[in-house]
């Protein structure tokens, strides 16, 4: 299995050099130069397996030789050990054949942890068998950042800096990222918003300079690996649906687009998808893009959903790679105006391909309030701001006997201030968290200035 760019200027790589590269050298993002298609029989077969079973049997094709039936296995498994709940991705019932898919059991209590808890491990092996170090920087609007974290603290061969917007994220965000006292991982909070953190990051990988001498390596959502890793839940809720003899919708709340990506992936692999819908909050640039071709910044608005606060979805780039049919000469295009213009216009021809497989919706600040009240007083389940925007924009595009899936994305307690504002109730933080209010902090403020962060990183980074 072979990755190459989205924009068509860098090597081809395996997967292993994909996922340790991250961002490829020119500016594009990596994906299979084909997608493996799994027969209904073999879809089927995943009823009734483990979540680490069926995560074996969907990513195995993309992985290669990089890593043997054993090894991979075995990484699997030290990934989702860690889960609170057995089935690891459990999926609930909101009302007729609207169902709420649980991601947030993991160890930070967000859906990041399922690709984060993996590509740890893939990291962990595959550096342990080279003895190549490496500098992980990451952006995050919240939930990214804390999961990182979470899965490389500790490893020897990865120093981790994860940069996030001071004073945007959650007080539950910003502690599990502030609070880890191990010397290999290390928070800053930039004196911007989230676009600002991820041009950052961007730009580093862009400085080949810098990139090759502190051993660049990137887990945001560019990494292929954490795409692959999500379109493991699409199958298992899939299938205990009764795919692949139905068809089964997902709606997603999504700001960076790799979520609902790797939806698209497991349908092009096979698994009988229906709609995959965008659900967007007020920061709607997927919603207008989808409905009008016009992707045109118009700032961020900061919202109780902060980790959709997201003005240039990263991933998006990839679906423009497969709307364009992948000619990487015009998404590398396009990716020009953005930068330099602040937007595109998505030809016709683009938009109609995009169109078969996205729909998108919005809820305001107001839905999103309404729908965490409505559902609690309802079904008893409390949502988190992310997840009451997904089930919002899913009820305006339910479709009768077809099952529709929601994803929740994060736990509620994440959120405190905006469940209790919609609800009364202040969801606790589950027992193993229960001291985070109480945990020392340890964060650095830096400026939204490129030479600055790269010097700090060079500063504080382990020979």
């Amino acid at each position: 299995m072979q990755y190459v760019s989205t924009r068509g200027q860098a090597p081809v790589l395996n997967f292993e050099q994909a996922m340790l590269t991250g961002l490829a050298r020119d500016g594009g993002l990596y994906l299979p130069e084909t997608i493996p298609v799994m027969a209904p029989a073999e879809i089927g077969a995943l009823a009734g397996l483990s979540y680490e079973e069926t995560a074996f049997r969907v990513m195995r094709p993309f992985v290669g030789d990089a890593f043997t039936d054993h090894e991979f296995t075995a990484i699997i498994a030290r990934a989702y050990r860690a889960f609170g709940h057995a089935a690891r991705a459990p999926l609930v019932q909101l009302g007729p054949n609207h169902f709420l898919l649980e991601l947030f059991h993991g160890p930070t209590l967000a859906f990041k942890d399922f690709a984060m808890q993996l590509i740890g491990q893939l990291f962990q092996a595959a550096l342990e068998r080279s003895g190549q170090r490496v500098t992980i920087v990451g952006a995050t609007s919240g939930d990214t950042g804390s999961a990182a974290i979470e899965a490389f603290r500790g490893l020897d061969n990865v120093d981790v800096f994860i940069l996030f917007p001071h004073g945007r994220v959650s007080e539950v965000q910003r502690r599990q990222m502030t609070t880890p006292t191990e010397d290999n991982v290390h928070a800053l909070a930039v004196d911007g918003d989230f676009d600002d953190c991820q041009a950052a990051v961007k730009d580093m990988f862009n400085d080949f300079a810098f990139r090759d001498s502190v051993g660049l390596a990137g887990v945001n959502s560019i990494n292929w690996a954490r795409v692959l890793a999500q379109v493991v839940y699409y199958f298992s809720a899939a299938v205990s649906l009764g795919a692949p003899g139905r068809v089964v919708d997902f709606t997603v709340p999504t700001g960076n687009f790799g979520d609902i990506f790797a939806g698209y992936i497991a349908k092009r692999m096979g698994l009988p998808v229906g709609q995959l819908v965008v659900a967007t909050n007020q920061n709607d640039i997927l919603h207008r893009a989808l409905g009008t071709g016009g992707y045109v910044k118009q700032g961020v608005v900061p919202s109780i959903s902060p980790s959709m606060d997201i003005q240039v979805s990263s991933n998006f780039e990839r679906a423009l790679f497969e709307a364009y049919e992948r000619d990487g000469k015009a998404v590398a295009q396009l990716m020009e105006e953005l930068k330099t213009q602040g937007g595109f216009h998505i030809s016709q021809g683009a938009l109609e391909k995009l169109g078969e497989s996205f729909a998108s919706g919005r809820a305001s600040e107001e839905e999103t309030s309404a729908t965490i009240r409505a559902v609690h007083a309802a079904t008893g389940e409390i949502l988190c701001p992310h997840s009451a925007v997904g089930v919002r924009v899913a009820e305006a595009h339910l479709r009768g006997p077809v099952p529709m899936v929601t994803l929740a994305t994060a736990h509620p307690a994440k959120f405190p201030d905006a469940v209790e504002a919609a609800t009364g109730l202040r969801p606790p933080l589950p027992a193993r968290l229960a001291d985070l209010y109480e945990r020392d902090e340890r964060v650095s403020r830096v400026a939204n200035d490129l030479g600055a962060i790269e010097a700090l990183i060079k500063e504080r980074r382990r020979a």
